[in-house]
């Protein structure tokens, strides 16, 4: 609780323009975020560059950003949540083209073959398509109660949304992916938290 309250004194110095302030929440939540990217996008290249630009968004949109009992984490989060979709989106096209160019020879590069170790590993793969299978709320729903430990309260008041609507979402969205995860066979979610044990 302490913690929430030194991270609230420092959000109202960033709000002033304090780069302190900012530099000593970017280390508080740093590892946190980038985790978070890493897990949706299973890139550490890209991971790095989300995580950046999370940092980057609550700079330039921290007029904005709702905190949620005196944390900026939450946000941060969902926001995260909201780049790595969008870095994977991108991802997907750029591997569409190269697909579609001639190609000289089968020589594949190291970046490729771990690229496709990384998708091979204990069923990272599949948890992540099964998450971008849902919508942006859902996947953040999820994503914030199984893997970072949130309550389905917090993670609500971090998306906008009724506290019974998040948990509504929520059990559906677990259905979903419960299910295609029993599908694929790979290992189902963690259970998550029922009211934010971190």
């Amino acid at each position: 609780m302490e913690q929430t309250s030194e991270e609230a004194e420092r959000w109202a110095a960033a709000l002033t323009g304090s780069s302190d302030a900012f530099a000593w929440l970017f280390d508080l939540h740093r590892d946190r975020v980038y985790r978070h990217a890493l897990r949706v996008l299973g890139s550490v290249h890209d991971a790095e560059d989300v995580t950046a630009g999370a940092f980057f968004e609550l700079w330039r949109r921290r007029e904005a950003v709702t905190v949620v009992e005196g944390s900026v984490l939450p946000w941060l989060l969902v926001t995260t949540s909201n780049l790595s979709r969008n870095a994977a989106r991108s991802l997907r096209r750029y591997r569409s083209l190269l697909k579609s160019l001639p190609r000289s020879g089968p020589s594949r590069g190291a970046g490729e073959v771990a690229q496709d170790r990384l998708e091979a590993s204990a069923g990272a793969r599949q948890v992540r398509d099964a998450l971008r299978a849902l919508s942006p709320t859902d996947a953040a729903l999820i994503a914030m109660t199984a893997f970072e430990g949130f309550s389905p309260s917090e993670v609500a008041t971090a998306l906008g949304i009724s506290d019974g609507a998040a948990r509504t979402r929520l059990h559906r969205a677990r259905a979903r992916v419960g299910s295609a995860l029993e599908r694929s066979g790979a290992e189902m979610l963690p259970s998550g938290t029922e009211e934010g044990a971190r």
